[in-house]
């Protein structure tokens, strides 16, 4: 029997029992110091994979794409004319091939487009490349040398991967975000991956549920330890379930009992699920009244997210204006979709808006006791 001594009671250390979160460190993939440093994208299945297949996260970057490009883009006739050529695939155009770029960049670090430009030197079209192909090569200054793509050809009964050299000037490159010295772009996937996860949980958790309540789980219990008697109940009545059908029992043969969860015995996972979806829209800074949801915003809040938004906005079209000239030597200004800027400033009182208070008078006749009481003189 133990000696009950207050003097041998030990403290517990949860500092090393529990785990705290941290985030992992992370070095930037800049070159280094060998001759030449080689770059290819290997998340680019996975995190199209994401965009494919969770419908937030693509709207997300849809709408990032569609509000970059905005109505088009303005330039000189001449440059005008000249992009108005690009057909990219064969029924492409200039605006939807720089929508398809920024598309891809966000979804996963870079994109690409060939340069093919006739023997003048004059661009004549722009053909998006498959990114998952494409090798960033870097010198040991941290400049890019050149690109390479890589494809697989059938040669005979092989299979052989050939690989294709592009000059820096022949490949139209766009990266989302780039940090530092790094080659590639940031991957957007890497801050929204736990959102997403938890979201789609919760919904698959929560879809599960609603399906048990419209067909619940039962017990039964069955008056004998037959295994043929109980296979040929549980097919009759697996197949009567699934037909929606009645199966009929003799009396005090079989027990039945429904398996539930009692109403309120557990969370509700809705509340969870709408926090876990705004959190995701302010990650990918996409705010929701932007999509045509207007939840939860009055006429000035939403006014001031949608000039929030134009701010960020501006600066991605800042960078693709910005990369246009720089690699294809053209000039041309993305147009805006539709700005509140001018509503804004107008709904800001101005002096002649402001009523004017006439000034308190002093009263003509003071209230003085001493004459209330004696008469005027």
């Amino acid at each position: 029997m133990g000696e009950r001594d207050i003097a041998n009671a030990v403290a517990s250390n949860l500092k090393e029992a529990e785990t705290s979160f941290s985030v992992d460190a992370t070095s930037t993939d800049g070159a280094t110091d060998q001759e030449e440093t080689r770059y290819q994208n290997a998340d680019w299945t996975t995190d199209y994979g994401y965009y494919k297949k969770i419908p937030e996260y693509r709207v997300a970057i849809n709408t990032k794409a569609t509000w970059n490009v905005g109505a088009g883009y303005e330039a000189n006739e001449q440059t005008t004319l000249l992009l108005g050529t690009i057909r990219g695939n064969g029924k492409d155009s200039f605006n939807s091939i720089l929508k398809n770029m920024i598309i891809v960049k966000t979804i996963s670090k870079d994109s690409f487009a060939e340069i093919i430009r006739d023997d003048e030197g004059i661009l004549i079209n722009l053909k998006p490349l498959n990114p998952e192909n494409i090798i960033i090569v870097q010198n040991r200054q941290g400049r890019i040398k050149r690109y390479e793509q890589t494809t697989n050809r059938k040669w005979f009964e092989f299979w052989k991967k050939v690989s294709r050299k592009y000059e820096p000037s022949q490949i139209f490159h766009l990266s989302h975000e780039r940090i530092a010295d790094e080659i590639h772009g940031t991957r957007l996937v890497d801050s929204v991956k736990w959102i997403i996860d938890a979201r789609n949980e919760a919904m698959t958790d929560m879809r599960k549920l609603m399906h048990r309540h419209v067909i619940p789980r039962f017990k039964y219990s069955l008056d004998t330890d037959d295994k043929a008697k109980i296979a040929d109940f549980k097919r009759k009545e697996d197949a009567a379930n699934a037909a929606g059908e009645n199966i009929y029992i003799p009396l005090g043969a079989v027990e039945m009992d429904v398996i539930a969860v009692p109403t309120n015995a557990t969370l509700n996972p809705i509340t969870w699920i709408d926090k876990l979806n705004d959190y995701f829209f302010q990650a990918v800074n996409v705010p929701q009244i932007i999509q045509g949801n207007a939840k939860e915003f009055t006429d000035a809040s939403g006014k001031i997210t949608y000039l929030a938004y134009e701010q960020s906005v501006k600066a991605d079209q800042l960078y693709v204006e910005e990369q246009v000239l720089i690699q294809l030597n053209l000039e041309i200004r993305l147009t805006f979709p539709a700005s509140l800027q001018t509503d804004a400033v107008s709904d800001t009182p101005t002096e002649t808006d402001v009523v004017e208070e006439e000034p308190i008078e002093a009263a003509a006749q003071p209230n003085d006791e001493k004459e209330e009481l004696e008469g005027k003189t």
